[in-house]
């Protein structure tokens, strides 16, 4: 799935974003919400139990669910947040799926568990996800990409601070403090665009 191109702004839902989505000719905006949540949507759906093609339906459900609503959606914080609200309408879909005829095509894996606990739990364990994913690439995007290639070996692919070291021609304790400050500006990052959420 592709991921916007707006900068800082991958997984915040922004007022200024929701207001321009009444506007349902928007297409650069209705893009850039799709690019922001369809893998959050997809991903949570797969790990409620339904196949690739009912978290697909669900996905196609939420986004015309979203659209169909978003003409008289007023963002009120007092009753709660967009990503409650975008959560309430995925499981929807999601129970939606589960709760098929079960002659039609069959969408669900045996393990599938859409109560309201068991996709909550994975909304949240999935928008961690993708919150640390758009924190990451936020960060990579300013970094010199030798800094964040000394990160990316130690942390995604384990490799060895000694080899890592070697690699780059950098002694270990740089490499190490490498290691630290890009982890440290990563979540200061999340933390950023938690609080910017709605």
């Amino acid at each position: 799935m592709a991921t916007t191109q707006h900068g800082d702004d991958l997984i915040p839902t922004r007022a200024t974003l929701i207001g321009r989505l009444k506007d349902p000719k928007d297409q650069s905006s209705w893009q850039e919400f799709f690019d922001t949540y369809s893998k959050l949507i997809y991903g949570v759906a797969r790990k409620a139990g339904l196949t690739e093609s009912g978290a697909q339906n669900v996905l196609q459900a939420t986004m015309e669910a979203v659209a169909e609503n978003m003409p008289s959606f007023k963002y009120d914080p007092e009753m709660g947040s967009f990503k409650a609200w975008l959560l309430n309408l995925t499981r929807l879909q999601i129970i939606t799926q589960v709760c098929k005829p079960r002659s039609a095509s069959r969408e669900v894996t045996t393990a599938a568990d859409p109560s309201g606990r068991a996709v909550e739990h994975l909304w949240e364990k999935e928008w961690d996800i993708n919150l640390l994913e758009s924190a990451t690439t936020n960060v990579k995007r300013r970094l010199e990409p030798r800094k964040y290639q000394v990160y990316d070996l130690q942390v995604n692919k384990q490799w060895a601070a000694e080899k890592v070291a070697a690699l780059m021609g950098k002694p270990v304790d740089e490499v190490l403090e490498a290691k630290r400050s890009v982890a440290e500006m990563i979540q200061a990052e999340a933390r950023r665009l938690e609080q910017e959420m709605l």
